[in-house]
Order: structure tokens, then C-alpha cells, then sequence
């Protein structure tokens, strides 16, 4: 990635992620494009048991497809007092085709039955992380660069601000005392598992 003129592809359906890329490679001159500029291509399954796993899948299956150097994401909330789930399955926590909404209470669901007969006095329900994984694939020479990145905080049961997606407004930070979803875009990119992630793979890319 070169700069100024480029495309760069994100395998990626979701549009809270595709604002997210388009916010952090503007600065490049990168235009960012997504599956949504690629309607043709199928869903790729997301079966691996990592999050590196299938963002590799997704970029590889997509970059062979479009015979074109291809940036693909995994990403997901691991709740320490639910054994590291959603996980993987985040997305799809509530089931296939769930909403935000619809897999925020069933966390919060679960999370609420683990403390039932106790008073804690505080809406901090459990530590957690957010974890991505990212995979630039060029078919061309069939290399993969990959970096991972982490945020940590806490799942809150009193979810706050409308900015965001996903775990967001679930997603408590300390050190802003502030939900994700109440950062702003340029916040959340400094301290989001997907900015660190994104600032390792940009560290590869530059000593190649």
C-alpha cells in the first residue's frame, strides 16, 4: 500500500467496520471498499476456531476471488466469567442473523443469571477484552501479514451511547469513564483492539 490513489479491499459485510477502516486509512489517501461493492461474491463461512483463523479464511477466499490483494477482520468480545465467550461466535451469539441488540441481552442475560442472590452494588459485571485479528492476503504471491490487537475493560449492565456497534455500548473503559460506544470514531481508533491491530499491521507493513 503505496498511498495516495490506492484501493484497498475489506472483506467485510459489516458497516461499523467498514466506517472504522474508511476513518483509519483516509489519512493514507487509501479509499477503502467493502463486500457491499462486491454484492457477487457468497459468504464466507466463518468456521475456524480463531479469530486469525477465519479472518485469514475470509481474506484468502476473497483476495482468490477478486485476484486481488484483499484486508480482512476478525473480531470479538471474550468475557472472562463466561470462559472467553461470545468469542468467534459474536456476531452470532443470539443465534444466526442476530441483531446488536439481540446478542447484547443475551450477554447480559448470562451474565445476570451467573450473579442471581447477589448484591454487588455496582453495574460492573465482568472483565472482558475485545480481541482482532486482521490477514492482508495478496494472491498474487500467496503471503499473508498478520497482527492481532486487544482492548481491555468491563461489561457494564447499564449499556450507554449511541456511537459504535456490536458489544459497544455493553463495553465499559475506565480510564474515560465511558462506554466504546460514547468515544468518539477518533477516540475509539487510539484505544479499540481494532486501532491496535490496525497500528501493528501498518508496523509489518513498513518493514517489509
Amino acid at each position: 500500500m503505496n498511498g495516495a490513489g490506492e484501493i484497498l479491499i475489506v472483506a467485510t459485510r459489516n458497516r461499523g467496520k467498514v466506517r472504522e477502516f474508511q476513518h483509519a486509512f483516509a489519512p493514507l489517501g487509501l479509499t477503502v471498499k467493502s463486500m457491499f461493492d462486491y454484492p457477487e461474491l457468497p459468504e464466507v463461512v466463518e468456521d475456524g476456531q480463531t479469530f486469525a483463523e477465519n479472518a485469514f479464511k475470509k481474506a484468502r477466499t476473497v483476495g482468490n476471488a477478486l485476484g486481488l490483494p484483499v484486508l480482512a477482520d476478525d473480531s470479538g468480545l471474550c468475557v472472562d466469567a463466561l470462559d472467553g465467550r461470545p468469542g468467534v461466535y459474536s456476531a452470532r451469539y443470539a443465534g444466526e442473523g442476530a441483531s446488536d441488540e439481540e446478542n447484547n441481552l443475551k450477554l447480559l442475560s448470562e451474565l445476570e443469571q451467573l450473579q442471581q442472590g447477589e448484591d454487588t452494588g455496582q453495574p460492573l459485571l465482568s472483565t472482558a477484552s475485545f480481541v482482532c485479528a486482521l490477514s492482508l492476503y495478496d494472491p498474487a504471491t500467496g503471503q499473508e501479514l498478520a497482527a492481532e490487537g486487544r482492548a481491555d475493560g468491563w461489561i457494564t449492565s447499564e449499556p450507554a451511547g449511541g456511537a459504535g456497534f456490536g458489544y459497544d455500548p455493553l463495553f465499559y473503559l475506565a480510564e474515560y469513564d465511558k462506554t466504546m460506544a460514547e468515544l468518539t470514531l477518533g477516540e475509539k481508533q487510539k484505544i479499540s483492539h481494532r486501532g491496535a491491530a490496525l497500528r501493528r499491521l501498518t508496523e509489518l507493513l513498513a518493514a517489509k
